[in-house]
């Protein structure tokens, strides 16, 4: 495993179910660190802003959000 690959394994970001996903935005405007943006309808997180702590799984209705 390459350095690179074990860092990212160390902290993951918030991943969405675009399946699940209706593009509400209550993910987004939980999100304290504007990790979260709508793109096509469908909340989009950005991997290198994200801190993991979970506000956006608790706001999101249809549990389309989840740590892993």
């Amino acid at each position: 495993m390459r350095g690179d690959e074990r860092e990212r394994k160390e902290t993951m970001a918030a991943e969405v179910d675009r399946e699940k996903c209706t593009g509400c935005g209550l993910c987004v405007d939980a999100c304290p660190v504007e990790a979260i943006s709508l793109e096509n309808d469908k909340a989009k997180v950005d991997e290198e802003k994200c801190t993991e702590c979970g506000r956006c799984v608790e706001e999101c209705p249809n549990e389309a959000i989840r740590i892993p």
